[in-house]
């Protein structure tokens, strides 16, 4: 492997996310268009589920409003859309509330201070769950840094097993997954696996071999967690679109498309991470 294959590998392991690493369609314009028309507050798609009215000035902060379930709250945390801002890092964790007891999905950009915007106790988290363990998904849950001390982290044995494989070229491993073993606290999956009532973990790999989302049902209703399933909407336009950071881009078509076909066929309502508006329905 030459320098630039390893820096590629690199920027893969960690999650570099990009508008142009959507392959074949940045060189046409169309994903930068869409990107500043949602940025600047244009309509969103038909279908779409509203989110949260941008917050004034580039980079502004929030959490976006909660889509409900009866007896379940689902609050997106991370950076809002707004004029100037880099949706990259738009909604990078989400809190979900079951009977008053939160635990987060993702924790990476924005999580600490957006918890206490939605008035949730961060000392009452006692399960993140990834839904893989790229950088801007897992920042505030690294042990050295972490506020949630005590609670217990959950992601997929395959996504252990490539940061364990290639820790030489991502931190990872030594830094998240090494030292949540080390206390205990680290629950390794294979598959899908429940939650609790009405809550379930879905396995949907292709971005990272261990990627999963989380489902939440409740009576007619659904929402599921995507994390990086998707990256912009033009994937859940078309599923075969592939992205540059996707480990394995076939399976991660495989995956979109069944996941598009399901959410479609029940009305799920996709809780999203890149794609500005926080919640979408296809």
């Amino acid at each position: 492997m030459n320098e630039e294959q390893r820096r590629a590998r690199r920027r893969v392991l960690r999650g570099a996310c990009s508008v142009a690493g959507l392959a074949g369609l940045a060189s046409t314009g169309f994903i930068s268009r869409a990107f500043a028309q949602q940025a600047a507050g244009a309509r969103p798609p038909a279908g779409a589920v509203p989110g949260p009215a941008a917050a004034s000035g580039p980079g502004a902060a929030g959490p976006a409003a909660p889509r409900p379930l009866p007896g379940t709250q689902v609050v997106l945390l991370g950076t809002r859309a707004g004029p100037g801002v880099d949706l990259k890092r738009a909604q990078m964790a989400t809190a979900i509330m079951v009977d008053g007891t939160p635990y987060l999905v993702d924790c990476g950009y924005g999580t600490v201070r957006n918890l206490v915007a939605a008035n949730i106790n961060g000392q009452k988290i006692e399960k993140i769950v990834f839904t893989h363990l790229h950088n801007d998904h897992m920042g505030w849950a690294v042990p050295r840094d972490s506020p949630f001390t005590a609670a217990r982290v959950v992601v997929q044995q395959a996504d252990v097993d490539v940061y364990k494989t290639n820790r030489d070229q991502a931190g990872q491993y030594d830094l998240l997954i090494e030292p949540l073993l080390a206390q205990g606290r680290l629950q390794v999956l294979a598959g899908d696996a429940p939650l609790g009532p009405g809550q379930r973990i879905v396995s949907t790999p292709g971005h990272t071999p261990g990627h999963q989302s989380v489902l939440v049902e409740e009576g007619d209703e659904s929402l599921l967690v995507t994390g990086d399933l998707a990256v912009h909407i033009i994937q859940l336009l078309n599923p075969e679109v592939a992205y540059a950071s996707d480990m394995d881009p076939d399976q991660a078509r495989v995956t979109r498309r069944r996941v598009v076909e399901e959410v479609i066929a029940r009305g799920t309502t996709l809780a999203v991470s890149h794609l500005g508006s926080a919640f979408r329905r296809l």
